[in-house]
């Protein structure tokens, strides 16, 4: 039994009640995902199962065995950054930079369900893809919270990577 992490297959751990988000901290030491409130309510523990963001904190390792399953590290490609983790960059998108790791996995599954044509609460027609809106954009990463203030960098980024097809 193994789970696939940024490409790599590793067995599950051995205690089956360990969450998602110990075992990439402590037995993987892959510390960009990060554990805030560790009770699903900030999103700093976002990663990608299968493309599909899910609150690592929430969810057990074994849950995601035989899946793939991409954290902040895995996103960038050697020394090349992913265009959201460029953008966030260049608008500024963090602060504190906490937040930071589980805003891009979400923004990247956000994206794909935005291009999927997948609505959201306040998408306006149903019979048509969401148009590309800030709004739009803050209801669909309401899930993940900036306790720093920086929420207009990290639209800003996320509008500049939608409108340029980089995701």
């Amino acid at each position: 039994m193994a789970i696939t992490i940024n490409g790599t297959e590793v067995p599950l751990p051995e205690d089956p009640r360990m969450s998602l988000a110990e075992f990439l901290r402590d037995g993987l030491h892959l510390t960009g995902t990060k554990i805030g409130c560790n009770q699903g309510g900030c999103g700093a523990c976002t990663v990608l199962i299968d493309g599909q963001r899910v609150l690592s904190c929430l969810t057990l390792a074994v849950q995601a065995e035989g899946r793939e399953v991409t954290t902040i590290e895995g996103l960038s490609s050697g020394d090349d950054l992913h265009p959201l983790q460029e953008a966030f960059i260049a608008h500024d998108g963090f602060q504190c930079g906490y937040c930071t790791p589980g805003q891009i996995c979400a923004a990247t599954a956000m994206l794909r369900e935005l291009a999927e044509g997948m609505p959201s609460s306040v998408t306006g027609d149903l019979s048509r893809p969401a148009p590309l809106t800030a709004e739009e954009i803050r209801e669909r990463m309401s899930g993940n919270l900036c306790r720093c203030g920086a929420h207009n960098g990290i639209i800003a980024a996320i509008l500049q990577v939608a409108q340029e097809g980089a995701a």
